[in-house]
């Protein structure tokens, strides 16, 4: 007597196999279609509401926008800062933005609206003071020197302990003494918790970059690279990789892999809402090229 399953069920597993790779494939096909369709955000009605009565007045400098001020960093009259998220970050970012870059086309100003009290923007040529702070600063830009986000800890630390050596490198004391004294100071350093204080973000296009990641005010910084991400800006730049990210989405996702991999704990959407108005205008301009509409320029500023 034949011990192999009767005919029927060797059908019904193959058919129950192309299922599951259906299912996948059209998973796969709308998380390709809309990256964003995860996000835990808050409810975006209050932007519906301002698209559909169109252009408000910034109650700072009275100018006509949609949605919030770029040149203020404040939302506009039709959309009450009470109906936005106010996201909390482990760590404060400086964005440094070109002064060539148009205000109105910059999502650095979306992570000012979200996050106001952990985010500031200064145009270059202005950059705040990073001398002697080497050992809790990082820069994202990617580049041969970089490093990956669950490195960053590891390249501080070695900081600190260089920061050790270089204070204790005192000829006026006895050999001995300064050794004990270097080694104390080197396993007290061991022993905290190397902890980034600041990251720092470029606002520019990618051809405008090199200005202001060469100024000597940034050398010496770590550099940071996010090299798994994939934009899904609607003014990528053509010619370049699909892993050169705009500004507000290169903030999120080192904010989520600093999460997991530096604070290690599980990622619950803690972030995602500094996509609130991004997600909201990508959405926008996908329904407006499908349909069509010639009128797309109006809905990003």
């Amino acid at each position: 007597m034949s011990l192999s399953p009767p005919i029927f069920l060797k059908e019904r597993e193959e058919n129950n196999s192309k299922c599951v790779e259906i299912q996948q494939s059209e998973t796969s096909s709308i998380a390709a279609e809309d990256p964003l369709q995860n996000l835990c955000l808050a409810s975006q009605e209050v932007l519906q509401k301002a698209q559909q009565s169109g252009r408000s007045k910034c109650l700072k400098c009275g100018g006509s926008r949609m949605f919030y001020c770029y040149t203020c960093y404040v939302p506009v009259e039709n959309v009450p800062i009470e109906q936005m998220p106010l996201v909390k970050l482990p760590l404060k970012i400086d964005i440094i933005k070109h002064p060539n870059e148009t205000d109105g086309k910059s999502t650095a100003i979306h992570a000012k609206l979200l996050a106001p009290e952990f985010v500031n923007i200064y145009t270059y040529p202005c950059i705040p003071e990073y001398e002697e702070k080497d050992h809790e600063v990082a820069l994202v830009f990617p580049g041969p020197k970089s490093v990956s986000i669950k490195d960053i800890s590891f390249h501080l630390q070695k900081r600190i302990q260089n920061n050790v050596r270089s204070k204790n490198d005192d000829h006026d004391k006895p050999s001995i003494k300064r050794k004990k004294t270097e080694e104390q100071d080197l396993n007290d350093s061991k022993c905290r918790v190397t902890t980034l204080k600041r990251i720092i973000f470029i606002d520019s296009t990618w051809n405008q970059t090199n200005k202001i990641v060469t100024d000597e005010r940034l050398q010496g910084l770590l550099q940071v690279e996010l090299k798994t991400r994939k934009t899904c800006f609607w003014r990528h730049q053509k010619g370049k990789p699909d892993t050169f990210l705009s500004t507000i989405e290169a903030i999120y996702y080192f904010l989520v892999d600093y999460h997991t991999d530096i604070l290690k704990e599980t990622y619950k959407g803690q972030y995602d809402n500094l996509l609130f108005f991004y997600s909201f205008m990508y959405q926008l301009i996908k329904n407006a090229k499908c349909s069509g509409d010639k009128e797309t320029r109006k809905l990003t500023h």
